[in-house]
């Protein structure tokens, strides 16, 4: 046990720890590299319990190391700093034990305040009972506990598990850069020049639509397509659902997007029911692979109705094109594209179809996605965007902290 410890806890041993740690070798190798903003929307007050969850390879562990470096850069004692990563650990059992380990260990040091890191907790089935039993016992009275996750059904539906035990905790969602951000950290350029200097930023739009939003894809990593399908596969084997399965249902979801779809074309293609067919599409949505936007007609969503699958990053509807061997058309993925970022920006996203459709509708938007500009009329109250007119769009709608690129500081 003292072993498992040590390995993952390099800077209880040695001041350059970071040259020692894979995850932050990884990002100071990096040729783009940046300092997300979520690590500061976390509470560091104790009693705090937060939970940081997103799609895997979007940078969580990353991001919790950057964390780490900056408290200990801040005078925190590294030996009050605890990290564990659930991935290795086999069962509920085993992460009793190391719980207690910890609460040993921190008795021992003295800690007056300590932050532990409990990383991937979605590993381990009814991870939250262990934690709940410890906090109700007052063990963790002076501690910052951090735990991420990659699925939101197995993590943002567990905080209702700890009612009146989260203390001063918060929730981050961590999720791909999207073009804003991708845009600002990739040039350097601030809002203002990227709306002003229009080939540049028609330019950074062609590559986020390749790249997507993801660290390794980002910076060209020969194996990012690989390590984002075996992280589906991961959560696919954990959820104990069927890898063919998931693979035949994205192969036809990315023969009908961007058309709305029913789940019963889906179960015919497949020769699954259509109930299957939900589940399966929830899990996919429960990982952060895709989104799904309902029929709206007035104030009413209609669910029951076709709905629009869409892929939540170019980089997912890129590699999940690759795992199943299935091209798709580039109009699905600028609507995608703009499903996305509205979906991030208003919460959530629906789509009209009667006699006329509207690609995207949320609150405060009517959107048609065209390749090129369209010479049909449509009433004012929808726009109109074309593919080079959805960058500035995107730039000019989005309110987003964006990431820091300077790799010493953070804002």
């Amino acid at each position: 046990m003292e072993a498992f410890f040590n390995n993952i806890n390099p800077w209880w041993f040695f001041s350059n720890w970071e040259s020692k740690d894979k995850h932050l070798r990884e990002w100071y190798s990096q040729k783009i590299k940046w300092i997300p903003n979520w690590i500061s929307e976390l509470s560091l007050e104790p009693f705090s319990l937060n939970f940081v969850y997103g799609i895997r390879q979007a940078g969580k562990t990353t991001g919790l190391k950057l964390l780490i470096r900056e408290l200990i850069n801040r005078g925190v004692d590294p030996l009050s700093i605890y990290y564990i990563d659930l991935d290795y650990v086999a069962s509920l059992q085993e992460f009793r034990k190391i719980v207690e380990e910890v609460i040993k260990e921190m008795k021992k040091r003295n800690n007056e305040r300590a932050y532990l890191f409990l990383d991937e907790v979605t590993s381990i089935d009814e991870w939250w009972r262990i934690v709940k039993y410890f906090i109700d016992s007052g063990e963790f009275k002076n501690v910052v506990i951090t735990v991420s996750g990659s699925s939101t059904l197995r993590l943002t539906k567990i905080p209702e598990k700890f009612p009146g035990r989260r203390g001063k905790g918060k929730d981050v969602q961590v999720m791909p850069l999207s073009f804003p951000e991708f845009a600002q950290i990739k040039s350097g350029k601030t809002k203002e020049e990227l709306l002003f200097d229009t080939s540049l930023t028609l330019s950074l739009f062609e590559d986020y639509l390749k790249v997507g939003g993801f660290p390794k894809s980002i910076n060209n990593n020969p194996d990012s397509s690989q390590a984002l399908i075996q992280g589906v596969l991961s959560e696919v084997y954990k959820a104990k659902m069927s890898a063919e399965i998931v693979q035949n249902l994205i192969y036809s979801i990315l023969d009908k997007i961007p058309s709305a779809m029913s789940f019963n074309s889906i179960a015919s293609d497949l020769g699954i029911s259509h109930n299957t067919v939900s589940e399966y599409i929830e899990f996919l949505k429960d990982i952060f692979v895709v989104g799904i936007a309902y029929l709206k007609r007035g104030e009413e969503i209609i669910k029951r109705k076709e709905k629009k699958v869409f892929f939540r990053d170019p980089f997912i509807l890129r590699s999940m094109s690759l795992w199943v061997n299935k091209e798709f058309d580039e109009s699905a993925l600028l609507e995608n594209v703009v499903q996305e970022h509205l979906l991030r920006k208003e919460g959530e996203v629906a789509y009209y179809k009667n006699s006329e459709e509207i690609d995207v509708i949320t609150k405060n938007y009517k959107i048609e996605v065209k390749m090129k500009r369209s010479h049909k009329s449509y009433p004012e109250d929808i726009m109109i965007l074309d593919k080079d007119e959805i960058p500035f769009f995107l730039i000019k709608s989005l309110d987003l902290k964006l990431g820091n690129t300077d790799s010493s500081q953070r804002r």
